[in-house]
């Protein structure tokens, strides 16, 4: 095998290497909680608080109307009992007995309004709970798929950099510290030639050069400077 076309190969599986890494980055960084799982997570806590906030307000409200029945109870024995005949405290009784079952009117209504709101929220929970199993669901399936092309990508990279340690050994020092300058320099040091033609800059090149590339010599492009190589 000639020496540029180790080079070639060298590239070619360096370059390869790239995007296994790029890919290997890619995939590691998309291990872990989502933003999707986060919300979702995040809506249910939102709705449970909710809920349990007005199941508060409920057994307070369930408190005050139960004190209030006995309130009210109590002013109606007095009132019917017989026991006050006074015709001006009765008066006050009575009056006092309407502003308390106006109260409770009042506090039935506000009960039925929470009630109606607790079913409401119930509903919204059991909806973010099925919301949120389904994106679990679907991120630990997706973190499996990650985990598994993670460990076959790293398979690959160990290969590779297995076969660029073989190719590198067989290259001299100098025209390695060639190779790579310009691999620093262009990403690509060697460049395929095609119909005469420079893939790296799309340049022609001369008769005499194309010769001494297709005879596996180390050429450069005169234009783009990078290394020649004919199949």
């Amino acid at each position: 095998m000639s020496t540029v076309r180790q080079l070639y190969e060298l590239q070619e599986k360096e370059l390869e290497l790239e995007v296994t890494e790029q890919a290997i980055y890619q995939a590691t960084s998309q291990l872990g909680e989502n933003q999707a799982l986060i919300n979702a997570r995040n809506k249910l806590i939102v709705e449970r608080q909710r809920l349990d906030e007005l199941r508060k307000t409920q057994h307070s409200l369930e408190w005050e109307t139960e004190d209030l029945a006995a309130r009210i109870k109590k002013a109606e024995d007095d009132l019917y009992g017989g026991r006050i005949r006074n015709p001006k405290e009765l008066s006050s009784l009575q009056q006092e007995t309407e502003i308390l079952k106006a109260k409770r009117v009042q506090l039935d209504n506000r009960l039925l309004e929470i009630m109606e709101q607790i079913e409401e929220a119930t509903g919204s929970v059991v909806t973010a709970e099925s919301a949120l199993k389904a994106v679990e669901s679907e991120w630990q399936e997706q973190q499996q798929k990650l985990t598994a092309d993670v460990e076959r990508l790293r398979t690959v990279l160990a290969e590779l950099t297995n076969n660029c340690q073989q190719l590198s050994a067989g290259i001299e020092p100098e025209v390695s510290a060639v190779y790579r300058e310009l691999r620093k320099q262009k990403k690509t040091a060697v460049a395929r030639v095609e119909q005469g033609i420079c893939r790296g800059c799309r340049i022609s090149q001369p008769a005499s050069i194309l010769r001494q590339a297709r005879s596996g010599s180390l050429v450069r492009c005169g234009s783009c400077g990078r290394i020649l190589y004919l199949a």
